[in-house]
């Protein structure tokens, strides 16, 4: 079942997505709306397309200076190989990310690390650990340019 949604539930979603702390009421009165409907549509919203809310961390500020971004390659794609490397790599909390990919690499990881030895670290732990994998190509952050966690609406 698909929700319907229109130009105020797109723009709920909008603000949502800048700032998921504004109450109802500044969200209601940013949309048009009264506290009571604006929640009415937010609670649609979170059974049909809103999955959570989190807080963003500023990882440099937490020790996590360096960000990698590693490909990798398993010597097989079956299904249970693809299903035994997404179930260890869950376990891995310098993993961020880890989305299965069309391409060259069967997989993309994002990694933070707190300096060089921290990630050869783990980047051994990656080859030793994770079953199945035949190659890591590592690409190494320098900067974030444009950081978007909602999607264009």
């Amino acid at each position: 079942m698909s929700l319907q949604i229109d130009a105020i539930d797109r723009k709920l979603l909008r603000l949502v997505q800048e700032n998921s702390r504004r109450s109802v009421q500044e969200l209601g009165a940013a949309a048009g709306l009264s506290a009571s409907a604006c929640h009415r549509r937010l609670k649609a919203l979170e059974e049909g397309l809103i999955l959570g809310y989190r807080a963003v961390l500023d990882g440099a500020a937490l020790g996590f200076a360096m960000q990698f971004f590693i490909e990798v390659g398993l010597s097989s794609q079956s299904e249970a190989s693809l299903d035994a490397f997404e179930a260890a790599v869950r376990d891995i909390p310098e993993v961020l990310e880890c989305h299965l990919m069309a391409g060259t690499a069967d997989y993309l990881l994002r990694v933070v690390c707190r300096d060089p030895e921290d990630f050869e670290r783990l980047h051994r732990r990656l080859a030793a650990q994770l079953p199945g994998v035949a190659r890591l190509h590592s690409n190494m952050s320098i900067r974030e340019v444009k950081a978007r966690a909602g999607l264009p609406l």
